[in-house]
């Protein structure tokens, strides 16, 4: 392959990995709106693309830092392109990342507050030990998960 195959190659692979950036961008961008209007329901239609898009990134990601020199013969302009695609998307990935741990936190807080007013308006009832005493349970049926 000569050099000029070689920059048209690279040069084709730095414009995939900016339309790629720029699409997950705009996926997380959309769905911190939907946060940010205090509507994370929204965001659970698009969830799988969302998924599908940044699985794609991570191996893309992968295979760059595994050999960089690929793109080594891209044109500075489309370099720079890319590195201007990927500060955005660095950007807003970190204000996602802060409205998602928002939604997490509020969730659980939710789900504590229903489990300890279910708790208070059951009552706490009594379970038998091994010695035929009495011995009080908290009677509690609310199943709690961490992953967001």
């Amino acid at each position: 392959m000569n050099d000029t195959s070689l920059a048209v190659t690279a040069s084709a692979r730095v414009r995939q990995l900016i339309d790629l950036t720029q699409s997950l961008t705009r996926r997380l961008s959309d769905e911190l709106a939907a946060f940010e209007a205090q509507r994370p329901q929204d965001v659970a239609a698009g969830l799988a693309q969302t998924q599908e898009l940044a699985n794609r990134y991570r191996r893309e990601s992968a295979q760059i830092k595994a050999d960089p020199s690929g793109l080594s013969q891209a044109p500075a302009a489309d370099r720079i392109a890319l590195i201007k695609a990927t500060e955005a998307f660095e950007a807003i990935l970190g204000r996602h990342a802060r409205a998602v741990e928002a939604a997490r936190i509020i969730s659980e807080g939710l789900v504590r507050t229903l489990a300890a007013e279910i708790r208070g308006q059951r009552g706490v009832p009594n379970a038998y030990g091994a010695t035929g005493h009495a011995t009080p349970t908290d009677g509690s049926a609310v199943a709690f998960s961490r992953s967001a």
